[in-house]
C-alpha cells in the first residue's frame, strides 16, 4: 500500500501564495508521474500540474505562468508553488501518484486526501 500525505492548503488572499507539499509512503519501487489535481464545488476534478521522473512538466492553460510542480525523488515528494493566486484557484486539490510497488507489478493510481485552497478577493 501507498500512502500521499498533503499539507500546506489554506487561505490566502488574491495575489497571494500558496506552498503545497505531497509525501509519498509505503511500498514503493517506481514513481512515474506525480501530480494535483482540483475540484471545485460543483465542478468535475481537473489537472492542475504533473511531473514524471525524467522531470518533464504539464500544466493546465490556466495556472501557466503562476504554478510551479517540482518533485524531490530522494524524499519521494512533490512540490506546487502557486503564486499570483485568484479567487478561481479555490477548490480541494489532490495529489496523485502513479506507483509500481515492484519492478513487474502493475502501476497504481494512488491519491491524496485532499487539502483546502481558498483564495478570498
Amino acid at each position: 500500500q501507498v500512502q500521499l500525505g498533503e499539507s500546506g492548503g489554506g487561505l490566502v488572499q488574491a495575489g497571494g501564495s500558496l506552498r503545497l507539499s505531497c509525501a509519498a509512503s509505503g511500498t514503493i519501487f517506481s514513481i512515474a508521474t506525480m501530480g494535483w489535481y482540483r475540484q471545485a464545488p460543483g465542478k468535475q476534478r481537473e489537472l492542475v500540474a504533473s511531473i514524471i521522473s525524467g522531470g518533464t512538466t504539464n500544466y493546465a492553460d490556466s495556472v501557466k505562468g503562476r504554478f510551479t510542480i517540482s518533485r524531490d525523488n530522494n524524499k519521494i515528494t512533490v512540490y506546487l508553488q502557486m503564486n499570483n493566486l485568484k479567487p478561481e484557484d479555490t477548490a480541494v486539490y489532490y495529489c496523485n501518484a502513479v506507483v509500481r510497488s515492484s519492478p513487474l507489478a502493475t502501476p497504481k493510481v494512488y491519491w491524496g486526501q485532499g487539502t483546502q485552497v481558498t483564495v478570498s478577493s
